[in-house]
């Protein structure tokens, strides 16, 4: 059961109304973490615009899509997880690198080592080394790829841990 109740344009106050009546305005509802985020215009705030400019990063869908697997599967937000396998899915993303992802890994080189450094920024970012982006940068990945994928992993820590605080679980999103 959520521990904060959802929001709506009437039920917000100020700055989350806004946000949250331009939201419904342009797209008719949002989903349950979105609404519940309200409660907090900051984090609402923040998370619109870091999702926002995250659709311009460099990484290609997919490749973001099995970083967030990796990371909410450290994370333990389940209602990430479930999103980002959905997304992969859609994408055409085979279920064998989906399960790659859950462990952290990918079949192919390139795809491992960037979502080895995803875990790395979520775990332990002052622990990457210059031979590690050399190593990025060899496997034909831009320094723009690879400072996008500390954006994917923030959104993924800002989401996931709201999702927990906030006790949304899958099946609850609506």
């Amino acid at each position: 059961m959520a521990r904060f109740e959802p929001l709506t344009p009437e039920t917000a106050a100020g700055t989350s109304r806004e946000l949250l009546g331009g939201l419904v305005e342009r797209h008719g509802t949002v989903g349950d973490m979105v609404a519940t985020m309200a409660h907090s215009p900051a984090v609402l705030g923040g998370y619109l615009g870091l999702s926002k400019a995250m659709r311009r990063a460099k990484l290609d869908r997919a490749t973001s899509e099995l970083i967030s697997i990796a990371v909410q599967e450290q994370q333990g937000c389940g209602l990430c997880l479930a999103s980002h396998i959905e997304a992969a899915k859609s994408l055409g993303v085979a279920d064998y690198e989906i399960e790659l992802a859950q462990l952290g890994t990918a079949s192919r080189p390139e795809v491992a080592a960037i979502i080895a450094l995803g875990l790395q920024v979520y775990r332990a970012p002052a622990s990457i080394t210059d031979e590690q982006v050399e190593e990025l940068r060899a496997l034909g990945y831009s320094d723009r790829a690879i400072a996008d994928v500390v954006g994917v992993v923030s959104l993924n820590i800002i989401t996931g841990a709201f999702n927990l605080v906030a006790g949304l679980t899958p099946g609850e999103e609506g």
